[in-house]
């Protein structure tokens, strides 16, 4: 082995599989005004009726073969479409976070160890997963098929041993694509693709390349280790192992939290009722505006209540409905403390947490 090479090791015993939806926000838009699908759509305010300002946020694929796109300004779709095609149509991100949460639930049933990117696209590590499933094509064809029909939106996904070829493989074939690169193909994958195609690599980099002479995965791939580290850095190394199919990141698996609640000490005890229901509501409503901010609700209210004796209750009570508001909080939480019967005692700790959490808008999917 030449001192100028470093050896090729290639895990390739996981399971990837990047979710990426296609023109997401668009594509909502589409479904929710089917007026919308054989039209040029474009996600922005109309900057003619903005004095020409605005930045695009995406555009559906009729308006893409336009050469329009993403973060362009928006009075470049006003040039470049015809007007009887455009439309303009503000984002509603209110309704993607709650389509994307749709969407979060549907990878919970296949595994948990799945990592969120953005709102609309995620990496799964599906080597061992809930459908028990060995072929890793059936479980990306299941999770398209299941978006498909249960939320009328297509997705691509890319299918690989890791993250940097599964993301790489999702962009190969959109919209409603599915692409698999395994470790014999890798290679051949990446040497025709320019390196502006290379997931991560930023603009400052890739003008640093085009002065090197590298212009494609090949490039590197017949790059000597040590002039890549020397020219690049670390992104040089970065750069020397993704040409050769080579990430060892692991999928980050998305973590819900458990519960979400709120407790306060008093240093001067609470002596009476009305106090104690002022406390009650002020907790009720920051635990329902954490609940509202992460999209959670929970089904389980409890309520921790420490005398100046040092004696502790916590009571709880599990609702019908799943829940994240202030109201019934610190309704369900009155009444737990009023069922105590501790008028006649100073309380030194008083404390409101919702459990039993999931998603808002969680809706119940069948796989099959």
């Amino acid at each position: 082995m030449s001192f100028l090479e470093l050896p090729d090791i290639i895990h390739d015993e996981r399971k990837i599989i990047h979710v990426d939806m296609d023109a997401f926000y668009a594509s909502v838009e589409q479904r929710e005004h089917p007026e919308y699908r054989q039209k040029a759509l474009v996600i922005a305010a109309d900057p003619r009726e903005h004095n020409g300002h605005g930045v695009i946020t995406t555009a559906n694929y009729q308006a893409r073969k336009y050469g329009v796109g993403s973060a362009m300004p928006a009075i470049k779709a006003v040039e470049k479409i015809p007007q009887s095609e455009l439309v303009f149509t503000p984002p509603n991100f209110p309704l993607y976070r709650q389509v994307s949460a749709q969407i979060h639930q549907i990878f919970t049933q296949v595994t948990d160890v799945w990592e969120p990117v953005a709102l609309d696209e995620a990496y799964l590590d599906v080597t061992s997963n809930k459908l028990q499933l060995v072929d890793v094509i059936q479980v990306a064809l299941i999770i398209q098929r299941t978006i498909r029909r249960q939320l009328d939106l297509t997705c691509s996904v890319g299918i690989s041993y890791n993250k940097f070829l599964a993301k790489m493989a999702s962009d190969y074939a959109k919209p409603f694509g599915r692409t698999v690169v395994t470790s014999a193909q890798a290679r051949n994958f990446l040497a025709p693709l320019p390196i502006s195609k290379f997931h991560g690599i930023g603009k400052a980099t890739q003008v640093k390349m085009q002065q090197l002479g590298l212009q494609f995965g090949r490039d590197i791939q017949q790059t000597p280790f040590d002039f890549l580290t020397k020219k690049l850095g670390k992104i040089g190394f970065l750069l020397y192992q993704r040409a050769r199919g080579i990430d060892n990141q692991p999928v980050k698996a998305h973590r819900q939290s458990k519960s979400i609640g709120r407790e306060q000490t008093f240093n001067r005890p609470i002596f009476n009722d009305q106090e104690s229901r002022q406390i009650f509501q002020t907790m009720a409503r920051q635990v329902a505006h954490t609940l509202e901010q992460k999209r959670l609700v929970g089904y389980t209210v409890v309520i921790k209540v420490r005398t100046v004796e040092f004696v502790t209750y916590t009571r709880r009570q599990t609702l019908r409905k799943a829940t994240n508001d202030a109201e019934l909080i610190f309704k369900t939480s009155w009444d737990l403390l009023q069922a105590l019967n501790l008028q006649t005692q100073p309380l030194r700790l008083l404390g409101i947490t919702m459990t039993n959490l999931r998603e808002q808008n969680f809706v119940e999917i069948e796989l099959f």
